[in-house]
């Protein structure tokens, strides 16, 4: 790679045709955006494009009125350009036609066999492009039984178990705070696509990558997934407590909680040196991590009232002065007022321009740091066909 093309990131010069919409599959493209590839969003001139854009408040405004660019749009589509083009018209289909054929990657999120009736699904733009990499997100995959089922965050989370030990004990189910499924598909279909784009650029062979939302949420059930499989008993609804680990969880303190996370037997010995509770390390019920998961309300019943009585701050310096793994509970103008996160490029302002000057963007960074070919910020959330012209040019990819 050229100095010039390093300068601009990992993945400058590959061109990525972006389909999709909603969450999981912009989470993919502006990440492969961020890695220096030209993404063109192709957006429905019938429908005012991607539906997140009316996904608001909050939206930015130029002067008094709302923009097309919402807070949800913006978080999951910089680095790429706007394209309108109308799919279900055969002009519409010729575009993307040539477009997939200039194409290194194409990442389309409708039901499986949603693009068939139009020309473009993998089998025909294979035809065009043989090399092409043609990553396909849906809710349960291409094939199965519920291959046919439209896909949701929600439906995901509900499906692949999350929901079933997130929340109180007692409570209901409960789903997590983001769009974490269409967060974490939009992550697996990133590796796939790379790992894809890889072979295609060894050996001219492009392939489609399938990757569905239920899947991805089964897999990162992680430890508690594999738990299950070795027990074969459905784990419960722990609130903030952790299946394996005792003490780890949120505690409420004299002003406020704290998060405490002991992971081991001589951690737990320097807490309870802090918590005045010294014996019990040498308490049988306490002494060792299975046995504090047996006993694990006992313990809370010497634990909540001994936290209860200190400060956030105190509780916090304590524990981090014999050096046990402790952290606050933020709200998110907390985070994002941090040092820490300033430090690590985690909020990022971009601009647009507006009627009477520049509107700024207020966006969260990517956290990926590479030392030598570090991500970029080259584009800003675009405004809803902004770039149809360059369906006109020799190289509508170009970013020149």
């Amino acid at each position: 790679m050229a100095a010039s093309e390093t300068a601009k990131g990992p993945l400058a010069g590959v061109r990525v045709l972006d389909l999709s919409r909603i969450l999981a599959g912009p989470t993919c493209t502006q990440l492969l955006g961020d890695l220096g590839a030209t993404v063109l969003k192709i957006e429905n001139p019938t429908t005012g494009g991607d539906d997140t854009r009316q996904w608001g408040p909050p939206y930015v405004k130029d002067g008094a009125q709302d923009t097309d660019l919402s807070a949800y749009f913006m978080s999951a589509n910089r680095n790429k350009l706007s394209l309108a083009v109308d799919i279900s018209t055969e002009a519409g289909q010729a575009d993307i036609r040539r477009l997939a054929g200039m194409a290194d990657i194409l990442l389309e999120n409708f039901k499986p066999g949603g693009l068939t009736k139009y020309g473009l699904d993998y089998a025909s733009l294979r035809a065009v492009n043989p090399r092409l990499v043609y990553g396909s997100i849906s809710g349960y995959g291409q094939t199965g039984p519920n291959a046919s089922k439209p896909g949701y965050d929600l439906m995901a989370q509900g499906y692949g178990g999350i929901m079933s030990i997130t929340g109180d004990p007692d409570g209901a189910p409960m789903k997590v705070g983001v769009g974490i499924a269409d967060v974490m598909c939009g992550m697996y279909a990133t590796v796939g696509i790379l790992a894809a784009l890889r072979h295609a650029e060894a050996t001219g062979e492009g392939q489609q990558v399938d990757v569905a939302l239920v899947d991805s949420q089964i897999a990162w059930m992680i430890n508690e997934g594999v738990n299950t499989r070795l027990s074969g008993k459905a784990p419960q609804r722990r609130g903030n407590g952790h299946p394996n680990i005792v003490p780890y969880g949120v505690y409420e303190t004299s002003d406020g909680h704290v998060i405490v996370a002991v992971g081991n037997d001589s951690q737990f010995s320097r807490f309870c040196g802090v918590l005045d509770l010294e014996t019990l390390p040498d308490d049988p019920r306490y002494a060792t991590n299975p046995a504090r998961l047996e006993n694990r309300n006992g313990l809370a019943a010497y634990l909540i009232p001994a936290i209860r009585a200190r400060t956030t701050n105190d509780i916090i310096g304590a524990l981090e002065g014999v050096k046990v793994p402790v952290g606050p509970v933020q709200n998110l103008p907390q985070v994002f007022a941090s040092d820490q996160a300033a430090a690590r490029g985690l909020t990022l302002d971009m601009t647009t321009p507006g009627l009477a000057g520049d509107l700024v963007l207020p966006l969260i960074g990517n956290p990926l740091h590479l030392s030598a070919t570090p991500v970029t910020y080259r584009a800003p959330p675009p405004r809803f066909g902004a770039d149809t012209e360059r369906l006109t040019a020799d190289d509508p990819f170009d970013p020149d």
